[in-house]
């Protein structure tokens, strides 16, 4: 008996990296070129929206920390009623769509409606943001294990362990992190992190208008006022710029 022709053709979550269209995979590349929807967060950049067929239709449906969102409802209503009209729907998410996507909501609002889906990997935030400042997630002698967090939740600034990630040598990727920088701070020296801890945030991580700021713990809340941010941002606890690295080690040799 041959196989059954599904009745709909499945919804494609497509991971579209930091924002430069030279990280896209080839996989997602071709599914955004033959997409009729496209559904996109707003991290996702004109120059990759670009790469869209003339004729599909782009629908923003975004989100920000503390600032104005779609609700969820609404994107898993755009999503399966575009994918039942017999779209071929493609839910284009800033970086990968397993890190911090809420790609399990709308899996189940998908499958709630008889829908079937793909999952095509992007390039996260900590990894193009590691490659921006010449540095590995881990390191023999440093970091046998790296920690991505989020910066809030729905309920507000999120809670971690706290006491471990102040151990001397711990790494951690914070995403959404700009504005809980004060309470990261806070909570890290109330267990105990050294203030000189080094932190790195990269801004635009991969795009042109990138920017990088190495500082400490100390200095965190401070130097991101002074910088004033405005686009997505990734916090590094425990890593610095290779070449500020290199100048903190020859400065303790120094005073040793």
């Amino acid at each position: 008996m041959p196989a059954r022709t599904p009745l709909f053709t499945p919804v494609a979550f497509v991971g579209a990296g930091p924002g430069d269209a030279d990280l896209l995979t080839l996989k997602a590349l071709r599914l955004i070129a033959a997409a009729d929807v496209v559904i996109h967060d707003r991290l996702v950049s004109a120059d990759i929206l670009a790469l869209a067929r003339p004729g599909a239709q782009l629908v923003a449906a975004g989100k920000e920390g503390f600032g104005p969102s779609t609700p969820q409802a609404v994107i898993n209503s755009l999503i399966t009623g575009h994918a039942l009209a017999g779209a071929r729907v493609v839910r284009l998410k800033g970086g990968d769509p397993v890190v911090f996507g809420r790609l399990d909501e709308e899996i189940e609002a998908i499958e709630a409606a008889g829908l079937t889906f793909e999952i095509v990997p992007g390039i996260t935030a900590a990894s193009a943001a590691a490659a921006a400042i010449g540095q590995s997630l881990t390191k023999r002698g440093r970091n046998a294990a790296v920690r991505f967090l989020t910066g809030h939740d729905m309920a507000g600034f999120a809670d971690h362990d706290w006491r471990m990630l102040a151990r001397p040598g711990e790494v951690a990727a914070i995403y959404m992190g700009k504005r809980a920088a004060r309470f990261v701070q806070g909570r890290l020296l109330m267990h105990g992190a050294d203030r000189a801890t080094s932190v790195t945030v990269v801004e635009n991580a991969a795009r042109p208008n990138q920017r990088v700021i190495a500082t400490t713990l100390d200095r965190l809340p401070a130097d991101l006022d002074a910088a004033a941010l405005s686009g997505p941002a990734l916090t590094f606890l425990g890593l610095a710029p290779r070449a500020a690295e290199a100048r903190i080690s020859q400065s303790r040799q120094e005073f040793a």
